[in-house]
């Protein structure tokens, strides 16, 4: 099932998206799911951001490649930071590069939806707190990163979050194929299997550190692969059952 929420008729709905039409929702699907109203042509409606999270968890080095790739030691236990919701940005909706960074790099990850709260939950238990998967790009101004060695304002631009566009709520998290395409052209590409800590083990331990609320984001890594983005170029994560999210990239005016 592929949860979205979308604006028709100047209104905002949750729906599920069916090949090309969309079946509206009486209500937020974190309680329950239960269908509303006609079925609209997806053409006829915008997509938003699936969810409105209060908080977006982010995972550094989960790739046992891209730790390679950045040359850092695998950690120990999961490394985890935290994108603004300013941050989060619709499917087909801007990149912005903000004047402040000269080297803004695409990241493409598969990200976790909780859909009931997670306090102290152990990874046996984390399977019941998740809603669904989706797509998620953690944007970075790499420059800003190097020198400040703090991920905050590196990662937390407006624009620096975008994911979506659905939530799919029966994929399997664990062999998933992760693909980044930068203007048609493949620059990511591997399976979840690769990650060192996987979706369960990461929603527990960041549940340790804080309560989990439905609708929140955790983003869980990106493979090797990463590059810069530059105005004109269209950036697209692409995994495997779950979606396809695709956004412009231009210079923040």
């Amino acid at each position: 099932m592929k949860i979205c929420r979308f604006i028709h008729g100047g209104r905002t709905h949750f729906g599920i998206a069916e090949g090309e039409e969309v079946a509206l929702l009486a209500e937020p699907p974190f309680d329950r799911i239960q269908r509303a109203g006609p079925t609209l042509p997806l053409r006829e409606v915008t997509l938003l951001t699936p969810c409105l999270p209060s908080k977006i968890v982010c995972v550094g080095l989960n790739y046992r490649a891209h730790a390679l790739e950045m040359k850092k030691p695998l950690p120990s236990r999961p490394l985890l930071f935290l994108k603004p919701p300013t941050a989060a940005l619709a499917t087909e909706q801007p990149i912005l590069l903000p004047a402040e960074s000269a080297e803004v790099h695409y990241e493409s990850e598969l990200a976790v939806v909780v859909g009931a709260p997670a306090r102290r939950v152990t990874p046996a238990q984390a399977k019941g707190c998740i809603l669904g998967y989706t797509c998620l790009n953690d944007v970075t101004a790499r420059d800003i990163q190097r020198a400040e060695g703090q991920y905050t304002r590196a990662k937390g631009f407006d624009t620096f979050a975008p994911f979506g566009p659905y939530i799919e709520t029966e994929a399997d998290p664990h062999k998933l194929l992760v693909k980044g395409r930068q203007n048609g052209a493949i620059r990511q590409l591997a399976s979840t299997s690769d990650m060192v800590f996987d979706v369960f083990e990461l929603l527990s331990f960041a549940s340790r550190g804080m309560t989990l609320l439905p609708g929140d984001v955790l983003s869980t890594g990106t493979p090797p692969g990463v590059g810069p983005l530059s105005p004109g170029d269209v950036f697209e994560v692409e995994i495997e059952s779950v979606g396809l999210l695709r956004n412009p990239v231009r210079r923040e005016e």
